[in-house]
């Protein structure tokens, strides 16, 4: 063998290796923006569910002050209800969120349990009003729990599958949580009976 065959081999084995490097280098960098994109949708989902939870809130807020004025006795409920708005003004993630939602969940329907009591207070267009306004937030709130879910399950899915979890691991991308609702979130709120 001669010093140029030499030479040869090693400027091939060199380039073999710089296309590896080169390979490695562009997977990794391409799996960390697609999970970087991942968690980023995660962030605006949750953020689209919060605002619907708060939007809810302020609404029952305001269907207290409506019921206060027919039901003066009903102390329990209204402490029920503003101990669930308080939970939800805290800084929290899905977990929380879940726990304060199925607290405000539970608080909303005993005030329609007490409304039921008072017939000038269902016959009232700003009740009708803001019980339309709730309707149609505890819509939007399923819908984005779905897509929010969904978009778990998708970044979820991509971190935890080979080769992807090399890469996960390598920049510390971890499993997110799922917006379950607990056993009185999963309950409907019974809006048009009241």
């Amino acid at each position: 063998m001669n010093i140029f065959g030499f030479y040869l081999n090693i400027t091939l084995l060199l380039w073999i290796l710089a296309g590896i490097i080169t390979f490695v280098l562009l997977f990794l960098w391409n799996r960390y923006n697609t999970f970087v994109s991942g968690r980023n949708k995660v962030k605006t989902d949750f953020a689209d569910i919060d605002v619907q939870l708060r939007r809810r809130a302020s609404l029952i807020e305001n269907l207290v002050a409506i019921v206060r004025e027919y039901a003066k006795h009903e102390k329990t409920t209204f402490s029920d209800v503003a101990k669930a708005r308080a939970a939800l003004e805290k800084p929290h993630g899905p977990k929380d969120s879940a726990r304060a939602d199925n607290m405000l969940t539970s608080a909303l329907k005993s005030l329609f349990a007490v409304s039921e009591d008072y017939p000038d207070l269902l016959a009232s267009k700003n009740y009708q009003d803001l019980q339309a306004d709730i309707k149609e937030i505890e819509s939007l709130i399923a819908k984005y729990r779905e897509e929010y879910n969904q978009t778990i399950l998708d970044f979820n899915t991509k971190i935890q599958t080979f080769p992807n979890l090399l890469a996960a691991s390598l920049f510390n991308f971890q499993e997110e949580e799922l917006f379950e609702a607990g056993s009185e979130g999963k309950q409907e709120v019974k809006l048009a009976a009241v």
